[in-house]
């Protein structure tokens, strides 16, 4: 396996961002008009001479996908484009996929099924690349459906759109850990997602919940703030000050959560820490951008 000190030898990347930026996607993302999202991903990766490797492990057809992202990008004058081959957990232990991982501006991520993609990646090579390549490269990493699920340490793996706030409706499993204290479900307004994220955070209230709009992507700046693009908007469910009953009971009963703070961030606004305010009406918004931005340790 490449150590730090082979990292260190690496070449130069091209135009490399000054920050480690995270643009999570809550899938159905334009691919074949403005293509706002993938343009601005593409932005933070370097520009037309980014190196962007695509990760396709989770679709049933990585093939097609590839081919959909790389006229995409294509469109977008980006042409140093490639697929990563990682097919399965020996293929996710190969230095020339962890080299690849190491040297690219940016890396994105298909969407699919996030446990058949967990499964591939947990504790491999590539998994550690992408850790070290996020945070000691800067390299942009983005992830759309399945693949903003997997952004998460704490990761919903299956579940319902349940009507209501269900104990225990919610499978959730080990994702890959670059956020440490928040959990992402995706095309959130679409597929009606708000009782099954509640679900997940009754049982965990310790993490921030994020509720990504298909065609939306929410952008992470490590240590600085995040920005909604696209069409829709990022809920953000915080149950930190929640009270409940979910303790008391069993599997599938309704359940009572009271004082959660929910925000509610269309696309179009950023949200700074330099600029949120510092009163009491602020706190609660700047506690949410802080855990957000304030990333997971890095797994090497």
């Amino acid at each position: 396996m490449l150590g730090l000190s082979a990292l260190q030898t690496m070449p130069a990347l091209a135009q490399r961002p000054r920050v480690s930026r995270l643009v999570i996607v809550g899938g159905a993302e334009d691919r074949l008009q403005d293509r706002l999202i993938l343009r601005k991903f593409a932005d933070h990766c370097g520009g037309p001479q980014a190196r962007i490797r695509l990760i396709t492990a989770a679709s049933g057809d990585p093939q097609g996908v590839w081919h959909s992202y790389q006229q995409a990008f294509n469109a977008l004058g980006v042409f140093d484009v490639q697929p990563l081959a990682i097919y399965d957990r020996d293929s996710a232990q190969s230095p020339e996929v962890q080299a690849e991982i190491l040297q690219a501006d940016g890396i994105f991520i298909s969407g699919g099924d996030q446990s058949k993609l967990m499964a591939i990646l947990w504790d491999s090579w590539a998994y550690q690349s992408l850790h070290q390549s996020f945070y000691l490269n800067r390299c942009c990493i983005g992830g759309t459906s399945a693949g903003a699920a997997v952004m998460s340490r704490h990761m919903i793996a299956q579940g319902p759109a349940v009507l209501r706030a269900t104990k225990e409706a919610v499978d959730t499993d080990m994702g890959l850990g670059l956020l440490s204290q928040a959990v992402v479900d995706q095309h959130f307004s679409e597929r009606r997602r708000l009782p099954r994220l509640l679900s997940t955070l009754a049982m965990r209230p310790d993490l921030l919940g994020v509720g990504i709009d298909e065609d939306t992507a929410l952008v992470i700046e490590r240590d600085v703030g995040i920005e909604v693009i696209g069409q829709g908007s990022v809920t953000l469910v915080d149950p930190s000050q929640m009270r409940s009953n979910v303790d008391e009971l069993e599997t599938l009963e309704s359940i009572e959560m009271l004082g959660v703070q929910l925000h509610f961030l269309p696309a179009g606004h950023r949200y700074h820490l330099s600029t949120i305010g510092q009163d009491a009406r602020s706190a609660p918004l700047r506690r949410a951008v802080q855990r957000l931005v304030t990333l997971g340790p890095m797994r090497a």
